[in-house]
């Protein structure tokens, strides 16, 4: 691949997380960790995605402790993930519209198997996320508190290049 091809993959790529972030912060999703990614990914080409690649990461890091902190967020966390991936196979086996569906059988789980895929892989991913959030912070009073001294030095640094600009 040529120096230009991989320079324009790699923005896309930038962008569409960015954007596929940005979304999941209203949709279903980890937004805050697609936005990471793809400020990673944009701040090998621009300064402004590498001035916020560290505090978009310390704030993903920051729900992901807040997500662990009590047993009915886990709770109902993992249940929702599970649900995803059972709603990912229902996709991928397609049965008939119910009796009581009354749209046109075409509106009757759209998107094909592609969508279950997604909606399984996602839903893997959250408990993969569940998992590691409780390992690194669930009882660890250290470790939340940690990470909120990084993320207020991570701020105080932003606004001192805002500053500066």
């Amino acid at each position: 691949m040529t120096g230009a091809a991989k320079r324009v993959a790699l923005e896309v790529l930038g962008w569409v997380l960015l954007v596929a972030g940005i979304a999941a912060l209203v949709l279903p999703g980890p937004g805050l960790l697609l936005m990471f990614a793809g400020l990673a990914v944009l701040s090998q080409q621009y300064e402004w995605a590498e001035r916020w690649v560290e505090p978009v990461r310390l704030r993903a890091l920051k729900g992901a402790a807040q997500s662990v902190e009590t047993w009915p967020r886990i709770i109902s966390s993992t249940v929702f993930s599970f649900a995803l991936i059972g709603c990912g196979v229902l996709w991928i086996v397609r049965p008939d519209a119910p009796s009581w569906w009354w749209f046109d059988d075409g509106w009757w789980l759209p998107g094909g198997i592609w969508t279950g895929v997604t909606q399984i892989v996602s839903g893997l991913l959250a408990l993969v996320l569940i998992v590691y959030s409780y390992r690194r912070f669930h009882g660890k009073p250290h470790a939340v508190a940690a990470l909120e001294g990084e993320i207020h030095e991570a701020d105080e640094e932003h606004r001192q290049h805002r500053q500066h600009d």
